[in-house]
């Protein structure tokens, strides 16, 4: 599991590694519920959270500066190669634990969809958007 690095390095380790090429994007601006600018943002502490969860799983967290997903306060995506891709907000600095077992449920899914069953509730509540992979775009256009 890596928190930083290029693509490349990122692909060939969940390669090597057998990891099920799950990512999670935690946004790291996010601020909490006071609004503060103050750094660490709280962003940043549930990002923290996710990379500790991720050790041992072989799950790749990833932060980015903006989601876009502001008025939902912490937010969050899990993403995998051809399925669909899940938007999460409502999110605590203490969710990090969930979104790691989110993206252990979806590297289990067979049909590209992220379980509702054995998803953790901030994950069912939270839930922003479900995007489709470009592929299934192409397929019915």
């Amino acid at each position: 599991m890596k928190a930083d690095g290029n693509q490349t390095e990122l692909a060939e380790d969940a390669h090597d590694l057998g990891a099920p090429g799950v990512t999670i994007l935690v946004c790291s601006s996010c601020r909490d519920e006071t609004g503060s600018d103050a750094r660490p943002r709280a962003g940043e502490h549930l990002a923290q959270g996710a990379i500790r969860a991720a050790a041992p799983e072989n799950i790749t967290v990833r932060q980015v500066e903006c989601l876009g997903n502001c008025k939902r306060r912490l937010s969050a995506a899990l993403l995998r190669d051809g399925s669909w891709s899940y938007v999460f907000g409502d999110l605590t600095t203490e969710s990090g634990p969930d979104l790691i077992t989110g993206a252990k449920l979806f590297a289990t899914s067979t049909d590209g969809i992220l379980p509702w069953r054995g998803r953790p509730d901030s994950l069912k509540r939270g839930l922003v958007a479900r995007i489709p992979p470009l592929d299934f775009l192409k397929d019915n256009s």
